[in-house]
């Protein structure tokens, strides 16, 4: 009988190298070292080392090796490793078969009509278990402290949870070691950041805002900045954990709470800073605020600590492209959005994965944490638990309100332990109180033009794109009149607003129409604010844009609030819109006073307990202590399915916006078909989301480079320097920023 290795060398011959014998058992021992690196941050070594080493064991079967000579037809590989898990350890090993099966389609449902974790473990596949005399043998699997948690509580999610991140560490390391080999170039360039890079980035934003307080006036809103980052800074000593920030907007929480997030970091020995904001429209813009206060930083040659990662050009399939798109952030300090970070908690591809185990050891600052959606709620909090009670991860709740998701009586599903960083909240309220906000009532499109235009410098805040254009129509195009919405690129945006700076700090004629993305991350002071209703604490977001400096004295600044004529468009608000409206109506006086907020919240969130889980995402995650045929059922696809923090994210439409962004499209014309990560981040920047049938309906007015990246045909026609992108007789104002 012919050994099996000679049938395996007999198609290896000719040079196949990494998946050759020899190859695949380095690969698999690579794989299984960077696994076990990675997993060890959070006390599971051993089972990243399992992972690694067995995920691709189906890869001795003398079919794989035909298949790669072309001889036949990809056969099965990922389940044998399942297999041997589930064989090494019955009950454990489940775990990894999970991690193991899906390492390159991604995690599964346990038992589902479609493909299963069950229904792979049945399939007929190629012999493959000689390759076991070629492996070591990894340490034995135990229910490290994560998992014997989840065991002794019967806690099927944290169990889940603790599946997701040692899949996290197989992908990953599966990903960089086959990178190293197929591309090494591209490995090479990796970024990698030394010991002490979190020191030095604490050092340059010392000395920023060292400059910055100096060169500032001597306001009593300054004041009351620089003793919230001194309170910042005063409790980065405390343990890792949960910690609120609760400072009013214009209180100075974006450069005081990365102050705390470095020193905290620096002093427990995590490794990174995540920031996590509301919506992809104002990401480019603390982004930009936190390169310009390490600017005196140099790191490794210079190279950016700062990555910004969009949802923008990640494809929803799982692709070599989406994987490039995707960092995985591994980057001393990143800039994401909501939809990106909790998705990605939740979600079951490899691309969305892959960067998980990177946010263990980690400061993660949530701003505007309140934003998330109810229906999602129980889930969310249930993972930022598991984060911080086994991860190692620092959590920072910032809002400009009040705690919106801390545990109360009324409020069982609420965070627990959550260390508040400023002494005084109320009273640091009232200090910082600097702006009368009144209800107008229902206002037509034609009365809010005449409003604004009796106003010479003045913001106007609107909840729809649509919305913001017909304002911006009736002003009339005209100097010192500006339009922002997420129909302009972000670079777009980035240049507009630099000049609405530029005439609010000369005092020139200023007339800003914009939705709401307007109301976080941007610096800007206006004396007077128009707010279309929405959620309290939209309202209050867009009133901090108002007398932000305190400069106007005694008399303030005046925010209204009014409602549009166009109720319809903005039904994807009417629960906000509504519980605002009911505190409206009993806190005429005050209706941002921190007694309104805490009846907004609990009318909004503490009151709808049917709807914490509305998607019952829980649901999909059970311990089966008598089930011998699957003991973990989890269903990470259908979870992922189902859990969408907005429906509708739209597709993304790419600008030859100026010579820049004409530049940038023409590389990709002429590029690879898997263009650098550099040029899609660069692309990021010169993007528009827009609805998906406003997408199927324009496609004459739109090139699909590499059957991929939709690129805008005639920017000349649809892309206006004033409004953005416009696609006559196709609205698209659900799309709210």
């Amino acid at each position: 009988m012919v050994d099996v290795r000679e049938q395996f060398f007999a198609h290896t011959r000719d040079g196949v190298g990494q998946e050759g014998w020899q190859g695949l058992v380095e690969h698999l021992e690579g794989v299984a070292e960077r696994a076990s690196g990675f997993a060890d941050a959070f006390g599971a070594g051993e089972w990243g080392d399992a992972a690694g080493l067995w995920h691709d064991l189906g890869k001795f079967a003398v079919a794989f090796q035909k298949y790669l000579r072309g001889e036949a037809q990809s056969p099965i590989h990922a389940f044998a490793g399942a297999r041997q898990a589930i064989a090494a350890n019955p009950v454990l090993g489940f775990v990894l078969a999970y991690c193991i099966a899906g390492h390159h389609a991604g995690l599964p449902d346990g038992r589902s009509e479609n493909a299963c974790l069950l229904s792979q473990l049945n399939k007929k596949i190629e012999p493959w278990e000689h390759g076991l005399e070629s492996t070591r043998t990894p340490r034995p699997l135990a229910p490290v402290p994560p998992l014997q948690q989840a065991l002794d509580s019967d806690d099927p999610f944290a169990a889940s949870f603790f599946t997701r991140m040692v899949f996290s560490c197989l992908v990953d390391a599966d990903f960089l070691d086959t990178e190293a080999f197929v591309a090494p170039d591209r490995a090479r360039h990796r970024p990698s950041w030394p010991d002490g890079t979190l020191t030095q980035m604490e050092t340059a934003l010392k000395e920023y805002m060292r400059a910055k307080q100096r060169n500032a006036e001597d306001s009593h809103v300054n004041q009351q900045r620089a003793e919230v980052l001194q309170a910042c800074r005063a409790a980065a000593s405390l343990s890792p954990g949960f910690f609120s920030l609760t400072v009013p907007t214009g209180g100075g929480k974006t450069l005081s709470s990365l102050a705390f997030a470095l020193r905290h970091a620096v002093a427990h020995g995590l490794k990174r800073i995540i920031y996590v904001v509301p919506f992809t429209s104002i990401i480019e813009q603390n982004a930009e605020v936190f390169r310009e206060a390490m600017t005196s930083l140099v790191v490794d040659g210079g190279k950016d600590p700062v990555l910004e990662h969009h949802s923008n050009l990640q494809s929803d399939k799982d692709t070599k492209a989406s994987r490039l798109a995707t960092e995985n952030w591994d980057s001393p300090l990143i800039v994401t959005t909501s939809v990106q970070f909790y998705e990605s908690l939740f979600g079951h591809r490899t691309s969305r994965c892959r960067k998980l185990h990177n946010i263990a050891n980690a400061v993660v600052i949530l701003d505007e944490v309140q934003a998330l959606p109810v229906d999602l709620l129980k889930p969310c909090l249930k993972a930022l638990d598991q984060l911080t009670r086994n991860y190692r991860t620092s959590i920072v709740l910032c809002t400009a309100t009040q705690p919106a998701i801390h545990r109360r009586d009324d409020f069982k599903i609420g965070l627990d332990g959550v260390r508040e960083i400023i002494p005084d909240p109320p009273t640091l309220y009232e200090t910082l109180k600097r702006v009368k906000t009144t209800d107008i009532g229902g206002q037509t499109d034609e009365e809010l033009g005449e409003k604004l235009l009796g106003a010479e410098i003045v913001l106007c805040v609107v909840n729809t794109r649509n919305h913001a254009q017909r304002i911006y129509e009736i002003l009339g195009d005209r100097k010192g009149h500006f339009h922002l919405s997420a129909r302009m690129c972000p670079e777009h945006r980035t240049a507009v607003i630099k000049t609405i700076r530029q005439r609010l700090g000369d005092g020139k004629e200023c007339r800003v129409i914009s939705t709401q993305l307007i109301e976080a991350g941007v610096d800007i002071d206006f004396p007077i604010v128009y707010r279309s209703l929405a959620g309290l604490d939209s309202i209050a977001q867009a009133a901090g844009r108002c007398n932000r400096n305190g400069t106007l004295g005694d008399e303030g600044g005046r925010t209204y609030v009014f409602r549009s004529e166009h109720p319809r468009s903005e039904r994807f608000l009417r629960d906000t819109t509504n519980t605002a409206e009911q505190v409206l109506d009993l806190f005429r006086e005050d209706p941002l006073s921190l007694k309104a907020i805490e009846r907004y919240f609990k009318l909004y969130y503490w009151d709808q307990t049917a709807r914490w889980d509305a998607k019952r995402i829980l649901d999909n995650f059970k311990l089966l202590h008598n089930d011998r045929d699957l003991p973990f059922s989890f269903s990470f696809a259908t979870a992922a399915r189902d859990f969408k923090l907005i429906e509708d994210t739209g597709r993304t439409v790419i600008i030859p916006w100026q010579e820049k962004g004409k530049s940038l499209c023409e590389q990709l014309r002429r590029g690879p078909e898997l263009p650098r990560r550099v040029l899609l981040r660069s692309l990021q920047r010169y993007s528009v989301q827009i609805p998906e049938w406003v997408w199927k309906q324009q496609q004459v007015n739109i090139e699909l480079v590499h059957d991929r990246y939709s690129v805008l045909v005639c920017p000349e026609v649809h892309y206006s320097d004033k409004i953005g992108l416009s696609f006559d007789g196709n609205p698209d104002g659900i799309l709210c920023a």
